[in-house]
């Protein structure tokens, strides 16, 4: 399993990933307002700046730029996310964000490299997230010998590598492996950052629509070690 841990190299070379980009660029950059950009740095703390381009606008933007273009293999996917990433603007990433959450059923479990390397690069939640649970975990729904992989991940020194361990079975629903959900949240219930501790209580939260009462009486027995704000946010959907 080692070999689906490595980032990867080098961009592959694509011609569709090339195509792709450069009407990107030349589409959001005619599009870009500067009085926006800086509000929106700031409040993503200033991990990327921004162009500017709300994200109505950006989303239609995305589908012409995709429009008539054919369907992607996994090279292609790796060297369109690549390209992205290389690039300054914040909105960049949340275009390959959403193609490959639309296109992660191309990939097989060769790609988990490149996610790895898109989470650990300029991480913050809005990019993270979604690939957590749009990306990284349809790939283990489809592989499940990946899942020995998030059992390192959990315990990554990386915070925002074992968030996403945490929220890769967000969308599972009655498909999720509780006894492995609940073992990552018991594993990080003392983790001191914020971002983990609202993981835990997220996964949890969305797992207590399937199940509540294993939810209710997870909280209730990790209560010592679990922190308050994983607790509450874990009970929103369990009446408790």
């Amino acid at each position: 399993m080692q070999s689906n841990d490595r980032r990867p190299s080098r961009v592959p070379r694509s011609d569709l990933a090339e195509l792709v980009v450069a009407r990107l660029k030349e589409s959001y950059g005619a599009a870009a307002d500067g009085e926006r950009a800086g509000p929106m740095t700031a409040y993503m703390k200033d991990v990327s700046p921004f162009l500017g381009i709300p994200t109505p606008l950006r989303r239609e933007l995305s589908r012409a730029v995709t429009k008539d273009t054919p369907k992607p293999s996994e090279t292609d996917c790796a060297a369109l996310a690549l390209h992205c990433w290389e690039l300054p603007e914040r909105e960049y990433r949340y275009f390959a964000v959403d193609y490959l959450r639309r296109h992660v059923s191309r990939c097989s479990s060769g790609f988990l490299p490149v996610v790895r390397h898109l989470i650990v690069t300029d991480s913050w939640w809005d990019t993270v997230d979604l690939l957590a649970a749009h990306t990284v975990g349809p790939l283990v729904a489809a592989d499940p010998a990946l899942a020995a992989v998030m059992d390192e991940w959990i315990g990554d020194e990386n915070l925002w590598v074992a968030r996403t361990a945490l929220l890769h079975q967000l969308a599972y629903k009655s498909a999720t492996d509780a006894d492995r959900l609940f073992a990552y949240c018991r594993r990080q219930a003392g983790h001191p950052d914020f971002f983990i501790r609202k993981a835990i209580g997220w996964c949890l939260r969305e797992y207590a629509k399937t199940d509540p009462g294993a939810v209710r009486a997870f909280v209730s027995a990790e209560r010592e070690s679990l922190s308050p704000l994983s607790a509450r946010e874990a009970l929103k959907n369990t009446g408790g």
